[in-house]
């Protein structure tokens, strides 16, 4: 009943944006004069070794690379990556280079992958990768490890995704040198699935060869997805199925705003959030997602003990949010993917029990010009939800990658 229900709010939802769709895209967006990476120096000093997940079996070098990138103001700026390579000798012509972009962790400098251990399912797709003869290059994205520890994360911005991963994979290939060919592709996962599009859509950055992309789950049509959550919440009856997803929503949205407050540093999250969900928010520039999340939860939970299980007047985001100039632009333009024509291969991977990327909202965006004018295979199921897309195919994304980047 659930589901029938969100998909039912989801396709009106969709409808309705569809309706009021603008197709004025600016140059930002347009796929024309994208900068070349003539970064000098890329690799910051020596790569450090990365130890928090013991990778020995098939990795024969894990390391921390920080690294030099294209920033969200138009200035360089530092960045982490982790690089695995194999413990096989390289090809005549060099591994080839897989990114992996990981999905939603936070905006915070603790947030980044590369502080953490991975978990065993992103494990497994890496020594998988290793295993058939490929370099992992793993971004934590901009403002996430960055060293000065003053830039938060730009949140599901194209541009910015993009450029951590090319200018990553630019990076790595100066540390390695002839180890490594010019050919790579990019696979992620959710918010790595939508950094995985970005990067289709800015590859020509790198000046390599790029072969290909594979997206699993990946965020797209993020006003769609806000208010449709919106409309399921309304709609649920119990107490706390409804806290929890409006808790996500507005951990979602507290990203969104710590994001934009990179390069919009005057957005105030009281603009966002009513008070006192305000100071909740604020939390996102220095707590993770889940802890994030289980602050809203808690504070909604707290209310709802108070007011016989009624949350209709908790304070949490203003009415009018989205109509805010850099919140409009950024849910409009900066966040979504696939608004150019993409000329190389794109494997996409949705499945229809989804709730966090609900399939419509994959659907609405392959619905587009440019999408349909792109190179892309559309792969799902009626029974795969957001963590099972991708846990269930890891064998089949390997697969892809060497039908797309066969080892050389």
């Amino acid at each position: 009943m659930q589901r029938r229900m969100l998909i039912a709010v989801l396709t009106s939802t969709a409808m309705l944006l569809s309706a009021c769709h603008d197709d004025d895209h600016d140059s930002y967006h347009s796929g024309d004069n994208i900068p070349k990476n003539n970064i000098t120096n890329p690799v910051v000093s020596t790569p450090t070794a990365y130890n928090l997940t013991d990778m020995s079996a098939t990795a024969g070098e894990s390391v921390v690379m920080t690294y030099k990138m294209l920033g969200m103001n138009n200035k360089e700026v530092q960045a982490t990556a982790l690089v695995f390579t194999p413990k096989t000798a390289p090809p005549a012509k060099g591994w080839p280079i897989v990114v992996w972009a990981h999905g939603t962790t936070g905006v915070a400098d603790i947030c980044a992958p590369s502080r953490s251990q991975l978990n065993s399912y992103i494990k497994a797709m890496i020594e998988g990768l290793l295993t058939a003869g490929y370099v992992v290059v793993a971004p934590d994205y901009e403002g996430l490890g960055e060293p000065a520890n003053n830039e938060l994360h730009p949140f599901l911005n194209v541009k910015s995704e993009a450029f951590s991963i090319t200018d990553a994979v630019v990076a790595a290939r100066n540390y390695l040198g002839n180890k490594v060919s010019n050919r790579w592709m990019t696979v992620g996962h959710s918010q790595g699935g939508h950094a995985a599009l970005s990067a289709a859509q800015y590859q020509s950055r790198a000046q390599l060869d790029y072969k290909g992309t594979v997206a699993v789950a990946p965020a797209s049509n993020l006003q769609l997805i806000l208010l449709a959550g919106e409309s399921l919440a309304a709609q649920q009856t119990d107490i706390k199925q409804k806290i929890e997803t409006l808790a996500s929503l507005d951990t979602f949205t507290a990203l969104i705003t710590a994001g934009l407050r990179n390069t919009n540093p005057s957005l105030q999250y009281s603009q966002v959030f009513k008070s006192p969900t305000d100071k909740i928010a604020d939390n996102a520039e220095t707590d993770c997602y889940i802890s994030l999340e289980q602050e809203f939860g808690t504070a909604m939970n707290t209310y709802a003990e108070d007011n016989a299980d009624d949350i209709t007047n908790y304070p949490r985001t203003q009415s009018n949010f989205m109509t805010l100039s850099p919140v409009k632009k950024f849910l409009d333009t900066d966040s979504q993917p696939l608004q150019v024509k993409i000329s190389t291969p794109i494997i996409i991977y949705q499945g229809a029990m989804d709730t966090t990327v609900p399939k419509v909202a994959t659907d609405t965006l392959l619905s587009g010009d440019a999408a349909k004018n792109s190179p892309i295979t559309y792969k799902t199921n009626t029974t795969w939800d957001h963590g099972t897309a991708y846990v269930l195919n890891i064998p089949n994304i390997l697969i892809d990658v060497q039908t797309l980047m066969p080892i050389q």
